[in-house]
């Protein structure tokens, strides 16, 4: 599998994640733009989530729309090395909320 891919399934585990909490929440968006600003609107900015999860969504969104559009540029092992912890704590914060 190419780091590009790698990437896209982070930043997906991590949209999936935020689509799993506006639907609990009976809010939702077509776009990926939309998703991630009302997660930082209604979890970042009310003091739900911590604002270090946003700043990890910001980054993997940034890489995957780098790898998945930029042709030019490449998505390296040390951009997957970094996201991937910080994708493993998103995913598990999200899930302990959702759990609660």
């Amino acid at each position: 599998m190419s780091l590009r891919a790698v990437m896209n399934r982070l930043y997906y585990a991590m949209f999936y994640a935020v689509l799993a909490l506006l639907q609990e929440r009976e809010m939702g968006t077509s776009k990926h733009t939309g998703a991630i600003s009302l997660f930082d609107r209604e979890f970042i900015k009310k003091g739900v989530l911590d604002e270090k999860l946003s700043k990890i969504l910001h980054r993997a969104f940034e890489l995957r729309q780098k790898g998945d559009y930029m042709e030019q540029a490449e998505v390296t092992k040390s951009d997957v090395d970094e996201m991937l912890p910080g994708t493993k704590e998103f995913v598990g914060k999200v899930k302990t909320y959702l759990l609660k």
